[in-house]
């Protein structure tokens, strides 16, 4: 099977991460088609699914021995299919092109991995092929799959437009509750209004922001950013609000800890109680990821750029990928992945040449470093 048809199988089973859209249909279809398509190739399949319905799968292709393992890294699930222009899930080829929900993000590098894991020759290490549940929500199916299997290296095959992408931002979620004290709203002397006192901080925020961009960057990243993304408070036009929470996230680069970011905003909150009449405000530290930054002189990156047949693009990305859970566990990794573009779009598509270049790149690694 080429990778071209083994993604329009893949974009045609509805797989929708239900922790993102209530009622989504998980990965159970996808991971079951995968584990009957990886058995007729021999490979031993393990389904893990420690939650019910969100499995992750595992196919492992036995070397004959003495060789380094490779694994190989892609999630299952999508974003939500409405609101995207045409049938989601009806693949549609065009001007060299594949259409549909997860062509790009990331069914066509869990089709070029699956194939290249088939058809690498002459192994003497095992190959370990993780398409893995969860990806676009909590990351639990790399976390669980992590558990249970390691490796001497790992590719994840994200999207990275062929280029080869050796580092990524991170985040920290915190929400800050600013208090106040209800009264009624004709009684200014006994009220204290949280939503002007969390102006304040907002404004400090946005001064953290440009601070930040101001100052020292990572040489392929830049510089951490902040912004707030949830406001809400109050109860009514005619009472002054007794709190109000804002939620933020805060992207870091490498050297910039959660702990860092939680000791940074704490200096925010603790200068404007010494500053502004009445403010009071608690902060809670939510999710964090931590960024990831891989080892250029790594055997898997040498590998990998030494089977590109042409010069390597070395890039970052500022989003969050499977790759930090990879190389917390020990297990250096880098992503490449298609050509394309609509992640998470009304339309999404993958580039079918650079699907092909994907899958050919990948064998020859896999024979590479696994050989």
């Amino acid at each position: 099977m080429t990778p071209r048809d083994l993604l329009a199988r893949l974009v045609a089973i509805d797989s929708v991460n239900p922790d993102l859209v209530p009622g989504g249909r998980g990965e159970g279809e996808i991971a079951g088609f995968c584990a009957t398509w990886f058995t007729e190739r021999g490979f031993e399949v393990h389904r893990l699914e420690r939650r019910p319905g969100r499995p992750s799968l595992v196919a492992v292709r036995k070397g004959s021995g003495g060789g380094r393992s490779l694994m190989l890294n892609g999630h299952l699930d999508t974003v939500g299919l409405a609101g995207y222009d045409g049938d989601p899930l009806e693949p549609e080829v065009r001007d060299g092109r594949m259409f549909g929900r997860g062509t790009f993000d990331m069914k066509g590098g869990v089709a070029a991995m699956m194939v290249a894991a088939a058809s690498a020759e002459n192994l003497r290490g095992d190959v370990i092929v993780a398409c893995v549940a969860d990806e676009e929500h909590g990351s639990s199916g790399t976390a669980e799959v992590l558990e249970h299997f390691t490796a001497d290296a790992a590719i994840v095959t994200e999207p990275s437009h062929l280029e080869v992408t050796l580092a990524h931002k991170g985040f920290v979620w915190f929400d800050v509750e600013v208090e106040g004290r209800a009264a009624h709203g004709s009684r200014p002397e006994l009220g204290v209004d949280a939503i002007v006192k969390a102006g304040h901080f907002l404004v400090a925020l946005e001064r953290l922001g440009h601070d930040l961009a101001a100052g020292p960057g990572h040489p392929l990243l830049g510089t951490g950013t902040v912004h707030a993304s949830l406001v809400s408070g109050g109860e009514e036009a005619s009472t002054y609000p007794s709190s109000c929470r804002i939620t933020l996230e805060r992207r870091t680069v490498p050297g910039e800890s959660p702990q860092h970011v939680e000791d940074e905003l704490r200096a925010v909150l603790d200068h404007l109680r010494a500053t502004v009449p009445d403010f009071r405000a608690t902060l809670t530290r939510g999710l964090a990821r931590d960024p990831f930054e891989a080892d250029p002189e790594a055997e898997i990156v040498r590998t990998l750029i030494a089977n590109l047949g042409e010069p390597a693009v070395i890039r970052a990305e500022p989003f969050w990928t499977d790759c930090a859970l990879l190389d917390a566990a020990g297990i250096p990794c880098l992503l490449f992945g298609v050509d394309g573009a609509g992640a998470h779009a009304a339309t999404e598509h993958v580039d079918l040449a650079s699907l092909d270049r994907l899958t050919d790149v990948l064998t020859r690694t896999i024979t590479g470093f696994c050989g």
